[in-house]
């Protein structure tokens, strides 16, 4: 739809009259939209414009609620939950950890890795993959496996309970009881 003179020139009378945009695009026709009215206003820089008779004058003024007082957060008296209202049932409360709830800390150390490609991968080596398989720098860890597909860590590492893709823990730990049962 191209903007004529005209056309621009009613709708800068529309808009000024205190016409909404979507009441101006069904006066002007011929395919104009709300949007491309709300874009040519815009464009026009037609900000100011009179109220119509509907609009916020003839309304009552809104009081504004009083700001809420700051509180200071201090330890929680009580053990009960929170209670919380409206739409919250995926809602996060969170809750002070007590002194008896220590979090544990897990070993940092990481054994070292031989790092080896599948040629050089044996029997008794760790076949914990490292990296990204399409990548020419793709190896696996290649430690010593007692028992296992896996070294002894990486073998914790996969059956981990704390591991975010269960599936996955479950399906390795399967792995390493099958090859120990293999291998008894």
């Amino acid at each position: 739809m191209a903007w004529t003179d005209e056309i621009v020139e009613q709708l800068k009378q529309l808009w000024l009259d205190g016409k909404s945009a979507s009441q101006i695009a069904g006066l002007l026709g011929n395919g104009v939209t709300r949007n491309a009215v709300i874009g040519k206003v815009h464009r026009l820089g037609l900000a100011g414009r009179a109220k119509s008779p509907n609009s916020a004058a003839s309304r009552p003024p809104r009081r504004m609620a009083p700001p809420p007082a700051h509180r200071v957060a201090g330890p929680r008296l009580s053990h009960a939950p929170r209670m919380t209202r409206g739409a919250t049932a995926l809602a996060y409360a969170p809750q002070a950890l007590s002194e008896l709830e220590q979090p544990e800390f897990e070993s940092v150390v990481v054994p070292m890795s031989l790092r080896v490609t599948i040629i050089e991968l044996k029997e008794a080596m760790c076949r914990w993959p490292l990296g990204d398989p399409a990548s020419s720098e793709f190896r696996y860890c290649g430690s010593p496996s007692a028992s296992g597909p896996y070294c002894a860590y990486h073998c914790g590492l996969a059956t981990s309970r704390r591991k975010t893709a269960a599936g996955i823990a479950i399906a390795l730990a399967a792995l390493c009881r099958a090859e120990r049962a293999g291998r008894a």
